[in-house]
């Protein structure tokens, strides 16, 4: 059995680090809705910016860009992929980085030849010790995402698609869902579907594109990739942080049952200890009277 005076280290040690699984559980609470926040803040633009290409594609039927598969069938095989896995810089999120590197070695599985585009110091450390070839790592934080690093990476994307280096582009995040919860998704990036954008919406007016129509639409979709990746950021840093928070909830009350656990036992050595030493004057009185007698 412990000595009572281990037994209080320990309820100690539990405490102090109850502590400080609280206080990253509020401090997580507190980015999640902030990052949210500016999440919101950008959504308008970028649902007009797909209403201006639904806009487009209903007022010009044989309209064709690189960055949307043709109306025809079948389509020549990609040959090279490019993905954009976004990871955390720390652990302590459950099974947060597992699963998105799961997903990218799932793909990476069914394209061999697919390049890798890491965001996040976990992805990096992961696929650096066990020799996987990053193609493009963002040395930034993962911690902090912003548009114009979102911009910086979409155009890097489309620049190697453009020269041909990529034929498919997709990005595996984490989905922060309503009802807070987390999805690992896998989504293409380019080239777009024109289904995606068959939104049914009645145009009243004819629109003239200047200088074509095509050429508006290669810069909607620029700015509407932007978007995208600033989007999955963004998710994958709240879905980072609401499995921070279940992490400490789960640490928080592990923590309560240890307490629990340690206070009987602490309760239980301290009553033994009393009992032994009721024993031992008891024992000592007896001796005493023999003595005299």
């Amino acid at each position: 059995m412990s000595s009572i005076t281990e037994i209080k280290h320990r309820i100690q040690s539990v405490r102090d680090t109850k502590k400080i699984t609280n206080a990253m559980h509020l401090i997580a609470s507190t980015k999640v809705r902030k990052a949210k926040s500016e999440l919101d803040k950008t959504r308008p633009y970028f649902s007009a910016l797909q209403k201006e290409i639904e806009r487009i594609f209903s007022t010009e039927d044989d309209i064709n860009s690189r960055y949307f598969y043709p109306h025809s069938a079948p389509l020549s095989p990609a040959e090279t992929f490019g993905a954009l896995v976004v990871t955390a810089d720390k652990g302590l999120a459950g099974a947060y980085n597992i699963n998105v590197i799961k997903e990218a070695k799932k793909l990476c599985d069914e394209h061999p030849n697919t390049k890798l585009f890491v965001v996040g110091e976990f992805g990096r450390q992961y696929f650096s010790h066990r020799g996987v070839p990053v193609e493009k790592s963002f040395l930034y934080t993962a911690q902090n995402p912003t548009l114009r690093r979102a911009r910086e990476i979409a155009n890097l994307l489309v620049e190697l698609f453009d020269r041909g280096e990529l034929d498919e582009i997709f990005v595996v995040y984490t989905d922060f869902k309503s009802g807070r919860e987390e999805e690992v998704r896998r989504t293409q990036l380019l080239p777009l579907h024109r289904s995606d954008f068959s939104g049914g919406n009645e145009v009243s007016a004819h629109f003239e594109y200047e200088p074509s129509a095509a050429e508006v639409l290669d810069n909607v979709v620029l700015s509407l990739v932007t978007g995208f990746v600033y989007s999955a950021l963004v998710d994958s840093y709240c879905s980072e942080q609401n499995a921070r928070m279940d992490a400490m909830s789960t640490a928080d009350q592990n923590a309560d049952e240890l307490l629990k656990a340690l206070s009987l036992e602490f309760n239980r050595a301290r009553q033994a200890a009393i009992t032994q030493e009721i024993t031992e004057v008891s024992s000592g009185a007896k001796g005493m009277k023999r003595k005299k007698c």
